[in-house]
């Protein structure tokens, strides 16, 4: 994540929480009254977002100093200190919850997407996101499914076309629609189509389509619609894929298989800030 963009973010959240003052902290603790405390997880999983403690605290106070004993990307257990603040009590206090939740749910999102890899057990498939994602958290929900070994799919609507059922069924058919975005988009954007019937991958094969994504099929499809597709086209699943079933897909040999249960479904990891 860039640390520009980040402290951006942040500044938006603690104006959100904070408004004029934090009632509890500043009518208790003098500014200057300084203390101790530690992050700590209570609960197994993986690690997402350790640079927004640091980050998150040097905007509400300068002085704040943080010690993370972890790594994004990381296993903790229930019980394992993340992170130590020192400084300001007053200062700790006022942006404890702002940092633990976005820590929380990044690190939640990255434990689920773990888990989605490892019951995959794949060397050739990737686990994927898709924009099914929080309102204003895109960036730290798609770096938190990095951090838990998947792998990103378009960050927006503006990084990659992706023709959909919508816009096929808008335009009269993928060839009409793959045509249209040739004629407007340049050589660097890659184009990708969803298709649901072999008729409609041949079609996308012959439209020129850069990534052909099966919408909704069986285990036993995808592996058949692999094999009509020619290895330059890379290939997607996606719909009705979850942990109940994931574990079938493993050989059907699809170059990606992307989960919007990722960021919509997954739960916060539960992480808490203790007085030391």
């Amino acid at each position: 994540m860039n640390d520009i963009k980040i402290r951006k973010k942040l500044e938006e959240f603690f104006l959100e929480d904070l408004g004029e003052m934090d009632l509890s902290s500043e009518t208790i603790f003098p500014k200057e009254v300084d203390g101790e405390a530690v992050i700590i997880a209570k609960e197994d999983g993986i690690i997402a977002g350790t640079s927004i403690i640091s980050i998150g605290y040097s905007l509400i106070n300068k002085n704040i100093t943080v010690e993370t004993f972890k790594n994004d990307g990381d296993t903790v257990e229930k019980g394992e200190v993340i992170a130590a603040v020192k400084g300001s009590v007053q200062s700790i206090l006022t942006g404890e919850r702002v940092i633990l939740n976005l820590l929380q749910r990044m690190s939640g999102i990255a434990t689920l997407t773990n888990k989605a890899v490892r019951l995959l057990d794949s060397d050739h498939t990737r686990i994927c996101d898709t924009r099914k994602t929080t309102p204003g958290l895109r960036m730290f929900e798609k770096y938190a499914v990095r951090c838990g070994g998947g792998f990103n799919h378009r960050f927006g609507l503006y990084d990659a076309v992706m023709i959909k059922d919508n816009h096929i069924g808008f335009s009269g058919s993928i060839t009409n629609a793959v045509q249209k975005v040739k004629e407007r988009i340049g050589h660097m954007v890659k184009i990708e189509v969803e298709i649901e019937t072999e008729e409609q991958l041949l079609e996308a094969i012959e439209a020129g389509a850069d990534v052909i994504m099966f919408d909704n099929r069986l285990p036993e499809e995808v592996a058949k619609f692999v094999t009509l597709t020619p290895g330059h086209i890379i290939t997607e699943a996606s719909g009705g894929i979850g942990f109940h079933n994931l574990a079938e897909f493993k050989h059907t040999k699809v170059d990606y298989i992307s989960l919007g249960m990722l960021t919509h479904s997954y739960s916060s990891l539960d992480i808490s800030l203790n007085v030391k």
